[in-house]
């Protein structure tokens, strides 16, 4: 049945790399003799066990590269929200302070924990954005205080693509003597990260973003911090994160980390081009406006909005000519309230529906955005009925 849709779609583009990209063949192929030939427990000290330990150390490491970190500070998870989650309720579970300091412009992964630590009896603050989604310093240094336990930023904006000034962001976190956290799903491999330059404590991504597996991610955790687990049982990853290790996909997001890194320079430089072109040749189409920054803004995302038009007929007719992207993020694709961070810039609820977010990866061709290009404008035209 599903090949039947491919066959009739001749032509067809996929621009929703900031929901999930496609894995790579390079990881598909390191993760399967782990599913059924090197299945060992890595726990196990047979030969099978020691097999499937020696590979998630190597997976450690090639992580830990990417990050300019050592590998004792990776903790694998299930993915971002799982990594948010520890970073967050963790931390402040075993600080002893009662604030929390985020962004208007975050995750729901982030977002709603706050919520979660609020209704429990901490003090969430919510730092607002300008237009183009950046914090600034100064309204983070207005608030902060010695009873923070943690700031949580993004790296860069899943949305708008907004990059965030972490490193500076950072410091002023640590003259009041609490920790910094950055969402960096979105960014990793596309924009050049170093835990210690940045002055980062925790930081969370997620395989499935960079051409590796679903349902696997880690937590970045600076050597020295102290945080409680969410799941307890037999000790795993330094006892933050008990269960069996998810071996195979632990191997995949490895390899996904070391493949990108390798390529990054090319890639980000590929995919700035691809973006540059799409943004000139639709902001050429009457009404329409760029959400986000001109500047500064991931290599592989562009946001867009349209005067009279519904961002989701408009993902829909634009799904009929074989593209395939998207209005927000994933986690609220089937949402028929705005995007929480096109209202966070100061779009209206109309505005924030009229949205459509293009988001490249190494992957897409030069094609892709020919296909685009010329079938943008007829799904516009259709939509607005004329």
């Amino acid at each position: 049945m599903f090949g039947d849709v491919w066959h009739i779609m001749k032509k067809s583009a996929y621009f929703d790399n900031g929901a999930t990209t496609a894995v790579a063949k390079e990881v598909l192929d390191e993760m399967l003799p782990f599913f059924s030939e090197h299945y060992g427990n890595p726990s196990s000290i047979h030969s099978m066990g020691d097999i499937a330990a020696k590979v998630m150390s190597a997976s450690r490491k090639k992580v830990s590269n990417a990050l300019k970190c050592r590998p004792s500070e990776i903790i694998f998870t299930s993915g971002g929200t799982e990594s948010d989650n520890l970073a967050l309720i963790g931390t402040v579970l075993r600080s002893g302070k009662k604030k929390v300091i985020t962004s208007a412009v975050e995750h729901s992964a982030i977002l709603e924990v706050c919520a979660y630590l609020k209704r429990i009896g901490y003090d969430i603050v919510i730092l607002p954005v300008d237009k183009e989604g950046k914090v600034s310093t100064d309204s983070l240094a207005k608030v902060i205080d010695k009873d923070t336990a943690l700031v949580s930023v993004m790296t860069a904006n899943n949305v708008i693509g907004t990059i965030q000034p972490i490193a500076e962001l950072s410091d002023v976190t640590h003259k009041h003597n609490a920790l910094f956290h950055t969402d960096a799903v979105q960014a990793f491999t596309k924009v050049d990260i170093d835990v210690a330059r940045d002055g980062i404590d925790l930081l969370s991504i997620s395989g499935h973003k960079i051409h590796g597996p679903k349902g696997v991610g880690a937590l970045y955790v600076r050597n020295g911090i102290k945080i409680d687990p969410m799941i307890l049982g037999g000790g795993q990853e330094n006892g933050l994160r008990s269960s069996t290790e998810n071996v195979p996909c632990i191997v995949g997001l490895g390899k996904a980390a070391e493949l990108a890194m390798s390529t990054m320079n090319d890639d980000v430089k590929r995919m700035q081009r691809m973006r540059d072109e799409i943004i000139d040749s639709t902001l050429r189409i009457k009404g329409t406006y760029l959400n986000g920054p001109a500047d500064g803004r991931l290599c592989n995302n562009a946001h867009f909005g349209f005067d009279g038009v519904k961002g989701m007929d408009l993902i829909l007719s634009l799904n009929k000519m074989g593209i395939m992207a998207s209005t927000a993020s994933a986690c609220t694709a089937g949402s028929a309230d705005p995007s929480h961070v096109m209202t966070a810039i100061g779009r209206s609820a109309e505005e924030a529906l009229s949205s459509l977010r293009i988001s490249l990866s190494r992957y897409n061709t030069q094609e892709d955005v020919d296909l685009l290009r010329e079938s943008l404008p007829k799904a516009l035209r259709t939509v607005r009925g004329r």
